[in-house]
């Protein structure tokens, strides 16, 4: 729940910016000399790719979530079996042996979006984010039932 506000916060936060930046290129533009049009232009094509990057992050986090719910739902989710430091966090011997675990398995079900949760989790886990989304991606596109690349 922590992380929706979080979410829920920061959005806000982006779409005010977005605004306020947006609203600085339109008085720009107003002014009328090719200087001040040009740059405002500019400055209002950073509020368009912010807003798109923002939506696109946002249906991600919606379907990534719409799978754990249904893999829940199954009995499906990875279960914590990582160890911690005294100071809460992940020790990472714990998290390359758990991230072994879900490679192998996903290597033997390489369709099984299921497989592909878990490997994104495992890659979360051991703190390497991009493979993490890229796991997700794929575990989405797959449930989807649309054409994974390689």
């Amino acid at each position: 729940m922590r992380a929706k506000i979080t979410y829920l916060v920061t959005a806000a936060v982006l779409v005010f910016y977005f605004v306020l930046v947006g609203s600085r290129g339109v008085m720009l533009i107003q002014s009328g000399t090719l200087l001040t049009v040009t740059f405002g232009v500019a400055v209002l094509i950073l509020p368009v790719i912010g807003l798109w990057f923002l939506w696109k992050n946002t249906q991600f986090v919606r379907r990534a979530n719409a799978l754990a719910e249904e893999l829940e739902a199954e009995g499906g989710l990875p279960v914590d079996e990582l160890k911690r430091l005294p100071s809460g966090r992940i020790d990472r011997d714990s998290a390359d042996e758990v991230f072994a675990k879900r490679k192998a398995e996903t290597e033997a079900s390489p369709d099984d979006w299921r497989c592909w949760f878990r490997l994104a989790v495992a890659y979360h886990d051991a703190r390497d984010t991009p493979r993490a989304r890229k796991a997700m991606q794929r575990a989405i596109a797959l449930h989807d039932g649309r054409p994974v690349s390689a």
